[in-house]
């Protein structure tokens, strides 16, 4: 995810009624009865709304934890760089943003169970699904994302990268270049949305040359890593919501394939 500099606004949304409820768990929050979560502008999976409310993929899912262990969610809504540090100098318990599970990530925050997998996906008018397929097409893609290094020893100097997700796809809406890679997810949401007209979005097939085709990056909740109990919490709570099915349940609701809640065994995207 990019950083935009700034702080955006400051929300707080209540999410549950806590008439004759008891908690799973036992852990402290920086407000007692609170959950502090920092969060980004990116839907669909973490926004809020005009009126006020937290929304998005991973805030139904944060609800669920939210419902389980009777608190409130109090979301600050920044940019991705502050939303990180607001968790590391005890301003927030927690952040919600969609993030990759990392190793660079690990070192400084607590990072939870896996939520769901994002996987890569070709956005063209033929239907590509296959590296080989874009041999001698001009691909773009945004800088910075996990599967530039691989992409760029294979296509070379047709890979043309970008500042955000944004000026990616308005070159490929003006047909500036062939066909773009981004997150699937993304491209799914844009189309339920009216966008990319006249194009189709497919599931990279994986290839054993670009690794996160073939181990897609899981994404995860942060935490404060010196809070044991919540990240014990907030796993459990995940694990529970897995077994029911609950994850695959709001992934389909948003168009996503419910398979994407089957993320295999933790691990980081950056160590492969």
């Amino acid at each position: 995810m990019g950083a935009v500099l700034g702080v955006i606004g400051f929300l707080t949304v209540t999410t549950n009624s806590f008439a004759a409820c008891t908690p799973v768990h036992k852990f402290e929050t920086i407000n007692t009865g609170t959950l502090s979560v920092t969060t980004t502008s990116y839907p669909p999976f973490d926004n809020v709304d005009a009126s006020g409310k937290f929304v998005g993929v991973d805030a139904e899912i944060l609800e669920k934890v939210a419902e389980r262990e009777c608190v409130k969610i109090s979301p600050t809504l920044v940019d991705a760089s502050a939303s990180i540090q607001y968790v590391v100098t005890g301003r927030a318990d927690m952040s919600s943003g969609s993030w990759y599970r990392t190793a660079a990530r690990a070192n400084v925050m607590g990072v939870s169970t896996p939520l769901y997998l994002e996987q890569m996906g070709v956005y063209s008018k033929q239907g590509y699904s296959k590296l080989a397929e874009l041999t001698g097409k001009t691909v773009g893609t945004v800088q910075g994302y996990l599967w530039v290094a691989d992409l760029k020893k294979i296509l070379g100097e047709n890979l043309k990268l970008y500042p955000t997700a944004v000026a990616l796809a308005q070159d490929l809406e003006a047909g500036r270049i062939d066909t773009a890679i981004n997150t699937y997810n993304a491209g799914v949401d844009a189309q339920r949305k009216g966008g990319f007209k006249g194009f189709k979005v497919v599931a990279l097939q994986p290839d054993s040359r670009v690794a996160p085709s073939v181990h897609p990056a899981q994404i995860s909740f942060l935490y404060a890593k010196s809070n044991n109990e919540l990240g014990k919490a907030i796993n459990e709570d995940i694990d529970e919501m897995q077994r029911k099915g609950e994850i695959a349940a709001i992934l389909k609701n948003y168009g996503f394939d419910p398979k994407s809640a089957s993320t295999g065994a933790p691990r980081f995207a950056d160590v492969q």
